[in-house]
């Protein structure tokens, strides 16, 4: 034994240490820190389990003065006492609480001020837990087991152990009765899970309530449209704010308030009654369908968030189940919310936050699933076709992204290295500070590469951003249009994705022409890089075209189609990419009342890898007569192929010639426009040249009429 501890009074020492109040309260919050520790870690996700987590962390914070005071204190009391196991177990608690308490205050700053807890400072918290019981326990167990000395006192040393127990339990005590009576008092909110009372049923016998829509949720009932909602806190949170942020101009956050879809939304409850919008509701307003509010006496058939929001952060990712039929055929589910989420104020909204990202298995579980990933996710929505419910005919299929993709080459079973699926496209690769950034799932990335996927959704709709003035419209429009023109750069794919234009287009004309023969104009359009048909969608409302222009040496037009009049409409007889659906009578559908389609009478779209010639023609000038420019003559080509559009070019021009074609897009056709906004409102659709070229054709003879 050292000289030293010959003086000291260890028996008082050891009376002292059973009876201090700090260390009392120290060893009590130790153990309520411990159990609800404990409890977090291994219990289901509760509301107890949520308030043993903010107890505990607040609780630990109100334990560091206190401990920093005590144990200090503690250790010099006993250093000169020999080395024995008891006094090991003491340091290497000592250690362990330093290194707990460390990661801890780590953990609960990146709850409260960053964006999500790291797995190092988790693993540490948790194993030091661990290694504080296996040390404390055996050091606190031996010396309250240890027998009394003479010099002890037996009974002073027993009432001041019984004294340390009892202080010590109560300190754990008051902490667990309070996150007790918090769980039963301060539940997640609670949601109104009931159709309104006059909600009206499908009268189809066997229909689900939300027909003709075939999505439906988890239990076949309602969902108060707030469990779906609420887009805004996920980007408020500092969490996914560049997500939430890439979402506000996107297709799937319009996809409710886009104009087009509530006018046609109208006409379509005004013709067949309310309940039949609930077709277009799985997949353009799920909030307003799941909550009952596509209902007869709702005027606009959409909920106030529904419209705001469309397909809303949670309305995609608590989807449970989905299948490749198509027309929003999946199963949405109600996620649990945590206590604090969907609360009013600044503490609620602190709380929810901090909650979030210090326990989080809840939110990934629910929120974050592998089945987002392949495509068979997206043909729940992007699948469209129409039944007997709602054309009172039969099958009809519309738009079909879905099988065009799997028929296609991008698509190779088993080969996720030569395959390209919806998300690589059209959620391609962003660097990224959110913690969604890395997955290890995806063959060919990372947890740690610091990359998200984009929710811009990029596709081809570079109108209804503008239109409603969306946040980021001007940046979303412009990537779009960057898109379409192959100037959108994707690396993760680029070994498997050829440079340019998503549809390319080749002119194919003469070296040179003689006077009064034909001067043959093919145009070749390729569906070179789009993982579906060219265009998709919609093709009611959709166009895209080839305009092709001839001039002479001096400037003068003199073969010129494709072109668009004063009034937005493109010239008719122009090479058009299209459909046009009819009705049971064969009257066209032009207002996109897809309600009454039974089939279609013309469609010409793109499948993935195709291509398409569009055949134009003229007499070369100095031989044939004059006609005015544009001047079409009809007749029908080879084999069912398009007739040729031919014209005959004033007999002044001359060559050589300049021989220009363009590939245009727009989202809305403007009769569409005009029957939607009438024709006063001014509105048309933005063209996006997606692919232009040009070549220039010699004229052979050099004596040619009017040089």
């Amino acid at each position: 034994m050292p000289a030293e501890s010959a003086h000291t009074d260890w028996s008082a020492l050891r009376r002292a240490g059973w009876a201090d109040r700090l260390g009392r309260w120290t060893c009590g919050v130790g153990l309520f820190l411990t159990l609800s520790g404990l409890a977090i870690l291994a219990l289901p996700f509760s509301a107890l389990t949520q308030h043993a987590l903010l107890v505990h962390t607040l609780v630990g914070l109100l334990f560091l003065a206190p401990a920093c005071v005590y144990i200090p204190r503690h250790v010099k009391a006993w250093f000169a006492f020999p080395l024995t196991h008891i006094k090991f177990t003491g340091y290497a608690s000592g250690v362990m609480l330093l290194a707990c308490t460390v990661s801890g205050l780590w953990l609960t700053g990146q709850g409260a001020f960053g964006t999500r807890i790291g797995s190092l400072a988790r693993s540490i918290h948790i194993i030091t837990t661990f290694g504080l019981i296996l040390f404390v326990a055996p050091h606190l167990v031996a010396v309250f087991l240890r027998k009394p000395t003479r010099a002890d006192g037996t009974g002073l040393l027993d009432t001041a152990r019984r004294g340390w127990s009892r202080f010590t339990l109560a300190s754990a005590a008051v902490p667990s009765l309070v996150v007790v009576v918090l769980a039963f008092t301060t539940q997640a909110v609670s949601f109104n899970n009931e159709f309104p009372p006059d909600y009206e049923h499908s009268p189809y016998e066997g229909a689900g309530p939300f027909s003709p829509s075939l999505a439906t949720t988890l239990t076949g009932g309602a969902l108060d449209s707030r469990s779906l909602a609420d887009s805004a806190s996920c980007g408020a949170s500092g969490c996914h704010e560049e997500i939430y942020a890439e979402w506000l101009p996107s297709a799937h956050r319009y996809a409710s308030m886009d104009a087009g879809f509530q006018k046609i939304q109208s006409v379509m409850a005004q013709q067949n009654g309310p309940v039949t919008t609930r077709y277009c509701g799985g997949c353009h307003d799920p909030i307003s369908l799941f909550s009952g509010t596509k209902n007869i006496g709702v005027d606009d058939l959409t909920s106030l968030s529904g419209y705001n929001e469309g397909i809303s952060c949670v309305a995609c990712h608590a989807v449970d189940a989905t299948d490749v039929q198509g027309n929003a055929n999946y199963v949405m589910a109600q996620p649990e919310r945590y206590v604090w989420e969907l609360r009013e104020g600044p503490l609620a909204g602190f709380l929810s936050k901090f909650l979030i990202r210090t326990y989080p298995e809840q939110h990934v579980a629910t929120l974050s699933r592998r089945m987002f990933k392949p495509p068979e996710f997206c043909a729940a929505c992007h699948k469209q076709f129409i039944d007997e419910e709602v054309n009172d005919v039969g099958w009809v299929q519309l738009q079909n992204q879905y099988d065009n993709w799997r028929a296609s080459r991008w698509h190779h079973a088993e080969d996720p290295e030569r395959t390209i699926e919806c998300r690589e496209c059209h959620m391609p690769l962003v660097d990224s500070r959110d913690p969604a950034a890395g997955d290890e799932a995806d063959f060919n990335r990372t947890a740690d590469d610091g990359k998200h996927r984009s929710h811009r959704f990029l596709g081809a709709n570079q109108f209804i951003p503008l239109l409603h003035e969306l946040e980021g419209a001007e940046e979303h429009v412009r990537l779009v249009e960057a898109w379409l023109r192959g100037e959108f750069e994707i690396p993760e794919i680029a070994d498997r994705w050829r440079e340019g234009p998503a549809v390319p287009i080749v002119l194919e004309v003469p070296d040179v022409v003689r006077p009064g023969e034909e001067f043959p104009i093919r145009v070749h359009v390729a569906n070179n890089k789009v993982g579906h048909d060219f265009p998709t969608g919609p093709l009611d409302i959709i166009q895209a075209w080839v305009e092709v222009r001839v001039t002479d040496a001096d400037g003068q037009v003199i073969f010129h189609t494709g072109t668009v009049d004063e009034r937005n409409f493109v010239e008719p007889g122009s090479y058009m990419f299209k459909a046009e659906p009819v009705d049971r009578y064969g009257n066209l559908i032009d207002r996109h009342n897809l309600w009454e389609m039974v089939g279609v009478r013309f469609k010409r779209s793109l499948f993935p890898g195709a291509a398409e010639v569009a055949r134009f023609s003229f007499d070369c000038p100095g031989a044939a007569p004059a006609v005015a420019p544009g001047e079409a003559e009809s007749g029908r080509g080879e084999q069912d192929e398009p007739a040729p559009i031919t014209v005959r070019a004033p007999e002044s021009a001359r060559g050589p010639f300049e021989v220009q074609a363009w590939l245009h897009y727009r989202k809305f056709d403007q009769f569409l426009l005009n029957f939607a906004f009438g024709e006063d409102s001014g509105l048309t659709a933005p063209i996006t040249t997606v692919a232009e070229t040009s070549a220039t054709v010699g004229v052979a003879d050099a004596v040619q009429k009017g040089l």
